[in-house]
């Protein structure tokens, strides 16, 4: 088994790489690009890794030929770009090459990108620099021209089964069949829905999901609070994981904020992402029980609970309700929206779609 292998699935990728190691050299500098995480930091590594020659110094972050550079606070900054080109003319320290790993690389601002693109242009022959983006777009072409490009995809749904059941061999499988769904092809998701307080967080949702129809009281400002409550605690997590990180890294006071204040901020957001994807989800099983299709939900788990609410009467709301939730999904990832007014809203039309037919219990 070549160190390849250690991530699941990505042949395109694994092609590419293997090809660059078993070639006469590979290329100045590669763009790994794909959605979050499928695996491209670990494959970043793996490369760097063999690129170097010693693969258990680079995973430990102990080479002094590999660079890395990630966002502190919400961009790359043309000063983190100036210091990787002081570094970049430096000849290696004991490898053949320096190894320069660019993390979050669609995060970098327009003058860090133009400082960044005059080494693309001509680097030192010693040097590789993989740039890793979730995001394309905001890369400027001329970035993008410059790097050998290396897709990852999502994953398939039997490769995060198989994940789950390595890391819960406990589950029922009719959950983990849920869980491995509700993924959505991601190893990150993976590690949040495995998580006991994650677990709790998703009966919330769910509950949330119901309210919608079956409370008569719902209230869609304490919905949509409700949500919040639950992004601030991942929040919260994240904090105190960031904090406890910090106590084995020797960073300036700012810098050392900035991280902490990053990783609330992005977990805050995932999870609200997450959070709106399961949504739309509970509300499109609605309609593949109501139309007989029930091998085919997300929610395998609550299976009972959809059958039960999913009527005929309620298909088209139901419809309709998933296709709201992906449409506010989106314009969280695109825009700059108060997630506090974006929920209630969504809540207010969710009610008017689904309206509070009666359930029998």
């Amino acid at each position: 088994m070549d160190v390849f292998d250690s991530f699941p699935e990505q042949a395109e990728a694994k092609r590419l790489l293997r090809g660059a190691i078993a070639d006469e050299g590979p290329a100045h500098a590669y763009l790994f690009h794909g959605p979050s995480g499928v695996g491209k930091r670990a494959a970043a590594i793996a490369f760097a890794g063999e690129l170097i020659g010693e693969r258990g110094r680079v995973e430990r972050g102990s080479h002094p030929d590999v660079y890395l550079i990630e966002p502190i606070g919400d961009q790359i900054r043309i000063d983190d770009i100036r210091e990787l080109r002081r570094d970049l003319h430096m000849r290696p320290f004991e490898a053949d090459r320096r190894v320069y790993l660019v993390y979050s690389a669609e995060t970098m601002n327009e003058d860090a990108a133009d400082a960044l693109l005059k080494d693309l242009e001509e680097p030192p022959a010693y040097a590789v620099i993989v740039l890793v983006a979730d995001d394309l777009g905001p890369l400027p072409d001329t970035i993008r021209s410059r790097c050998q490009l290396v897709p990852f995809t999502r994953l398939s749904e039997r490769a995060i089964r198989q994940e789950i059941d390595a890391r819960a061999p406990g589950l029922e499988p009719t959950e983990a069949a849920s869980l491995a769904r509700l993924a959505a092809g991601r190893l990150d998701r993976v590690t949040r829905l495995l998580d006991p307080e994650a677990s709790r967080r998703r009966d919330t949702l769910l509950e949330v999901a119901r309210s919608v129809y079956t409370d008569p009281a719902f209230e869609p400002g304490a919905a949509a609070q409700r949500l919040l409550d639950g992004a601030r605690e991942r929040a919260a997590e994240a904090k105190q994981k960031a904090e406890e990180d910090l106590e084995t890294l020797d960073l300036p006071t700012r810098e050392a904020e900035q991280r902490v204040r990053r990783a609330a901020r992005g977990a805050e957001r995932e999870e609200l992402l997450a959070s709106l994807e399961e949504l739309a989800s509970w509300y499109r099983d609605l309609v593949v029980v109501a139309v007989g299709a029930e091998r085919a939900v997300v929610h395998a788990d609550r299976l009972d609970v959809l059958v039960k609410d999913g009527k005929t009467e309620r298909l088209a709301g139901a419809e309709r309700a998933a296709e709201l939730t992906r449409e506010t999904w989106r314009g969280f990832e695109e825009f700059n929206l108060s997630p506090p007014l974006a929920l209630e809203a969504l809540f207010v039309k969710l009610r008017r779609e689904l309206g509070a037919i009666p359930v029998l219990v």
